[in-house]
């Protein structure tokens, strides 16, 4: 009975580290904005605003620097479609003050200048607090080969 209990407490707390692993975020409000930016790329969503700060900083992982103005222009134009965007994992998050760090993998796949895609990117996202709401600061991401 002692071993089936502790199997049993075991795979909870397993349960518990895997699902924690994913969401790990002490903070909701942050594992919102998250979502909610990945949703608003995929739908090519104006709302992206909402989860962006106005000194936003993306660094692609073809060497291809945003800043707000040529990310907002890009946006609007599509230049870039995804049609799909899957969170992989997230694999550390860190505070420090009115900051998260977080890094993430995700699975993209879409449009670029009429090409097909698909690729798994590693991503360093800096995530800002303003006004009770967590905003994409500055974003990093790597392409990770199979």
């Amino acid at each position: 009975m002692k071993r089936f209990l502790s199997l049993i407490l075991l795979f909870l707390i397993s349960f518990w580290n895997c699902q924690t692993k994913e969401f790990s975020l002490a903070e909701p409000k942050l594992a919102e904005s998250i979502r909610l930016l990945d949703q608003f790329m995929k739908n090519n969503d104006e709302r992206i605003a909402d989860v962006l700060c106005s000194d936003v900083s993306f660094g692609h992982s073809n060497g291809w620097i945003q800043n707000p103005e040529d990310f907002k222009k890009d946006f609007n134009s599509k230049k870039v479609v995804y049609k799909n965007i899957n969170q992989i994992e997230i694999s550390e998050v860190k505070k420090q003050k009115n900051f998260y760090s977080v890094r993430r993998k995700i699975k993209v796949s879409g449009i670029y200048k009429n090409q097909d895609f698909e690729m798994i990117l590693a991503l360093l996202e800096i995530w800002r607090k303003e006004k009770s709401v967590w905003k994409l600061w500055s974003r990093q991401s790597v392409e990770i080969k199979p």
